[in-house]
């Protein structure tokens, strides 16, 4: 399998592309960053790119299956004008390339909530790539939605209290469906579902993904 990544570098990403990297069935992983990173591996092709000009690196985006773990919040991305920029732009430019170029299976990781005509913004802007990855009719289409990341040390502080909150009801089995994620283990289902399931539209909620 040759694969193709964006949002590598994130908290997500990074596990998803060591997974890459040590599956025996990956021949190539091509990962796409804004800068360049400090990793070298046989298997690996970083591609530096501006996502603002994807005709410059279109015919790049072409391989067996693509993933997108891109995703930003509104404190880091400055606005909300940007974080659409980020969040569904972009991301959307990457799978229309991708559809383009003969991609077979696209998997991307959206979020619990992702709704287009939800009142919250940010269950609005996954919801919003969501349908757009959908009507692009992948051979295979997977669409995570886990709930609240575990990220480690690298938490955010909002995912971190309403994580905290989550463990507890867990604890008592309330909200169970709901239960927080390690990124580790959100990357691994991602790779397992995207070369397992069988060609059509996938949609994993949060407690499948935990089930898989």
């Amino acid at each position: 399998m040759k694969a193709l990544v964006i949002g590598g570098t994130g908290a997500t990403g990074k596990h998803l592309v060591q997974d890459l990297l040590q599956d025996d069935s990956t021949t190539e992983v091509h990962i796409f960053v804004r800068r360049q990173v400090n990793l070298s591996h046989p298997k690996l092709h970083v591609h530096v790119v501006n996502f603002e000009h994807p005709e410059q690196w279109a015919d790049l985006v072409r391989g067996d299956a693509a993933f997108s773990c891109l995703g930003t919040s509104l404190k880091e991305a400055g606005s909300k004008e940007a974080q659409h920029r980020i969040d569904v732009d972009y991301q959307l430019s990457f799978a229309r390339t991708a559809r383009r170029n003969g991609v077979h299976t696209f998997a991307l990781i959206s979020a619990v909530g992702a709704d287009v005509h939800s009142r919250l913004f940010y269950n609005r802007l996954k919801g919003e790539v969501e349908e757009g990855v959908k009507a692009l009719q992948f051979g295979r289409t997977v669409i995570l939605q886990p709930s609240f990341l575990d990220r480690g040390a690298k938490g955010r502080f909002r995912e971190d209290v309403g994580m905290k909150v989550f463990k507890a009801l867990n604890r008592i089995g309330l909200l169970r469906r709901l239960r927080p994620i390690t990124t580790e283990m959100l990357a691994a289902r991602m790779l397992k579902l995207a070369k397992t399931l069988p060609d059509g539209l996938h949609t994993v909620t949060a407690d499948a993904i935990h089930r898989t």
